[in-house]
């Protein structure tokens, strides 16, 4: 019989007092695309790591395809046929794709001197093969969005011919369009025979590309399962060791009416971040407005002047129904806006810093006196909203970096809590973390609705408008498309308003792309 790609027996890692993996077991055949499931921090991105050569374990035994592993470093990882592709990206951001691509494998001539022209054409062919050859590969990689971002670091791996590939949370900043481009590289890689290693807290992509699966819960196996075998309420279940119940909170019974007396919180008038742009709302006391949109249509920008990050091309904003000219992230803050961005390990979180200090930064005018911080009440006011969004106390004290995806976010969520702001703007704030976890954040989201603050979320998860929202916006080349509400809004209207296709019917060229979604 042909030996196991991967087999883990016992393995133990612990960080100080933190145990991230206990005596868990894996086992994976050869060839297989497998699912690794479980909670934030439940040990997934442990073993991925520990696969990787980048974290030793304290016991237990490691086989890569029926070989003993006794000491892993990352260059003997990758001489095994071992790829990684990390949910937190690991490319260096001031280098260019092409430097990425090839770091410490570049073309040299007699001299020792990088063959430029061939190192270009070795990364554009790789690019083109892997179906992404749009992205420009003599780009700095700080210049690509999120999305480009993502798939380099995928396509980078793959472009190795691993016989293994790890991809953890390969889809958190995917759309639709490039889940569907990186399920057809997974297929092409299982008839290939490659072993596929999948984390992703997205039960359809892990029904759709995987065979088998094995499920974590703080740092042990719960079990592996066919995926025939088991049934996704079960494996909610096995996560988060209860039965989850409803996902979604329930909506008011104004949701979608919030009545035109209530005076606007937020407002744009004919707000123009880009060329072309031309886009107008109110949101009020009490409201969740949602905004959705395909990659690239700004999203991204409108969010970054409503929070003073960047300064509009032409339109006005009102906050509380006053003229602002916002000119910087504080005087947002001053205003009353509080803003959870897109990735929350670079640009919300200090991940070096403890949680009191992460959660109290915005608002430290509150502790100072005379100058000097008064610790016991920062402390007593962190840990008053720690609670609230059910962060252990050990944030108080422990840098943001020793804490689960779920868990950073939640204390990215807390900062705004303790700041009081009336108005939040939330950037796809379930991004890459498990599905106790959201459950957790929507819940949070509809109580800070009904206790009167107002909310902007946008969100690459459809159902999640959906159910959350009580209007969504559909934005399209800078411009509001559409607003959609009570029975209007489903998701089916909300990704034909997203290509293009309005009530009015189809804009020319979207049937194909519509068809794609």
């Amino acid at each position: 019989m042909q030996a196991p790609a991967l087999s883990i027996s016992r393995l133990t890692v612990r960080y100080g007092p933190t145990v991230a993996l206990d005596a868990a077991d894996l086992e994976i055949p050869a060839g297989e695309v497998h699912a690794l499931l479980g909670e934030n921090g439940a040990g997934k991105s442990t073993i991925v790591k520990v696969l990787s050569g980048l974290v030793r374990p304290d016991s237990g035994v490691l086989s890569i395809f029926g070989n003993k592993v006794a000491r892993f470093t990352p260059r003997y990882a990758n001489a095994l046929g071992v790829r990684t592709a990390f949910q937190e990206i690991s490319l260096v951001k001031d280098l260019t794709v092409v430097q990425n691509f090839l770091l410490m494998e570049e073309p040299l001539n007699a001299f020792g001197m990088v063959r430029g022209r061939a190192r270009d054409e070795i990364v554009r062919a790789r690019l083109e093969a892997l179906g992404i050859g749009s992205i420009d590969p003599r780009m700095e990689v700080r210049r690509l969005d999120l999305p480009s971002r993502q798939k380099i670091e995928i396509a980078r791996a793959i472009s190795a011919d691993p016989r293994i590939l790890l991809l953890d949370e390969p889809t958190a900043s995917l759309s639709t369009r490039d889940v569907q481009w990186l399920g057809d590289l997974i297929e092409r890689l299982k008839r290939s025979g490659t072993t596929v290693v999948l984390i992703s807290h997205r039960m359809q992509e892990v029904r759709a590309f995987c065979s088998a699966l094995t499920i974590f819960r703080n740092g042990r196996t719960v079990g592996a399962y066919a995926m025939k075998d088991v049934a996704d309420a079960e494996i909610i279940e096995l996560m988060i060791g209860r039965s989850l119940g409803a996902a979604f909170p329930t909506k008011p019974a104004h949701s979608g009416a919030i009545s035109a007396a209530i005076p606007p919180v937020l407002s744009c008038r004919n707000l123009a971040t880009s060329e072309g742009g031309d886009i107008s709302f109110s949101l009020r006391a009490g409201q969740v407005l949602g905004l959705s949109g395909l990659d690239g249509m700004g999203q991204r920008e409108l969010f970054l002047a409503l929070f003073g990050v960047i300064k509009p091309l032409a339109g006005q904003i009102l906050i509380g129904g006053q003229l602002v000219q916002l000119r910087s992230a504080a005087h947002a803050i001053r205003c009353g806006v509080g803003m959870l961005p897109e990735d929350r390990k670079t640009e919300a979180l200090f991940l070096q810093l403890d949680g009191r200090e992460n959660v109290s930064l915005p608002s430290l005018h509150r502790f100072l006196r005379g100058g000097l911080i008064q610790g016991q009440f920062e402390r007593k006011a962190v840990s008053s909203v720690l609670d609230v969004v059910r962060v252990v106390r050990r944030a108080l004290w422990s840098p943001v970096r020793n804490f689960s995806g779920g868990n950073q976010q939640k204390i990215a969520v807390a900062k705004w809590l303790l700041t009081s702001s009336r108005v939040l703007l939330l950037y796809d704030p379930t991004r890459g973390i498990d599905v106790g976890t959201k459950t957790e954040i929507y819940h949070l989201i509809r109580r800070y609705a009904e206790a009167g603050g107002a909310i902007l979320l946008y969100s690459t998860e459809i159902p999640e408008l959906v159910n959350l929202c009580d209007q969504v916006m559909v934005i399209y080349r800078g411009r509001i498309a559409e607003t959609l509400e009570s029975g209007a809004l489903t998701e089916s209207a909300i990704m034909s308003a997203a290509v293009g296709r309005h009530r009015g019917g189809a804009a020319p060229g979207q049937e194909q792309v519509l068809a794609q979604q």
